[in-house]
């Protein structure tokens, strides 16, 4: 029974792992800045300055920003516009309602979007915020004038396309065609999102369907900036999906030292009991 639980679970795993490896577009790793104060009032800036005119953080207060190093006034100065107070919730004054009418569903709440993101999307909701938020393009086909690689067909505009400035994608996909054989497509898109797109026939191939994205940056300099952006903005929604999560891994460090110095009590203790047992 035991063997055939495990076996189960084995496979479990290895069907969620073939899943992610062929699902959607590869994630990128996100910088690691969930310790770096800096990045994080950045993020804090970027996130109440572009996401909270739509996206809620309805399990935030604005006064748990403290806890990464900004003070009352601070908050009051550069992160409240209408009115709010500092204990108040992070909510936004658009009404569901409306959020449908004008994207088509509700922005759903990014208090815990990371985590979420970790469970569904793997290996790190950082990885997916990180590569989504890097991944927008022009799309004259949309409505919003803006797709996504990672999120096909996604409902939100890139709101941060300022900083970022204008770029080119040409995707090459490699599929089957419904009566045989396999072709290649290439798309090119233009900084103003119009699309070319070029189809050629492969003979003789024997691989598996891919795609393949490259971005052309017109203004390097503002991608890298916008790159940094993008990174504490990920490092700030990782933090306030779990603002104790610092405590936490240092908690456990000290839980582990104590259990390993019980254990070495426990076992001299034991050996002494029974030494004189016998």
């Amino acid at each position: 029974m035991i063997k055939k639980l495990i076996g189960a679970v084995a496979l479990m795993f290895a069907c969620t792992g073939a899943y992610a490896a062929e699902g959607g577009y590869p994630l990128e790793t996100a910088p690691n800045r969930v310790n770096d104060v800096a990045a994080l009032q950045n993020g804090a800036k970027l996130f109440v300055n572009y996401c909270l005119n739509c996206h809620s953080a309805s399990s935030m207060r604005y006064n748990k920003l403290q806890d990464i190093g900004l003070t009352d006034e601070q908050i009051k100065e550069n992160l409240l516009f209408t009115g709010e107070k500092v204990g108040d919730l992070m909510h936004v004054a658009m009404t569901p309602q409306d959020a449908k009418k004008w994207f088509g569903t509700t922005p759903p709440d990014l208090s815990v979007i990371a985590r979420a993101k970790s469970i569904n999307a793997g290996p790190t909701g950082a990885d997916y915020i990180y590569t989504y938020l890097r991944t927008f393009y022009r799309d004259t086909a949309r409505a919003t004038g803006w797709n996504n690689l990672v999120f096909p067909n996604v409902g939100m505009p890139h709101v941060l396309w300022e900083l970022q400035g204008p770029r080119e994608l040409t995707t090459v996909a490699m599929h089957e065609v419904s009566g045989g054989g396999w072709e290649r497509v290439t798309t090119t898109y233009d900084s103003q999102g119009y699309a070319q797109v070029k189809t050629e026939p492969v003979a003789n191939f024997h691989g598996h369907a891919t795609l393949e994205a490259k971005f052309k940056a017109l203004d390097p300099a503002k991608v890298a900036s916008y790159d940094n952006d993008v990174a504490d903005l990920t490092a700030f929604l990782s933090w306030m999906a779990e603002p104790q999560q610092l405590f936490r891994k240092q908690l456990g460090v000290w839980v582990l030292l104590f259990l390993g110095l019980f254990l070495l009590v426990a076992w001299r203790l034991n050996a002494s009991y029974w030494k004189h047992v016998r």
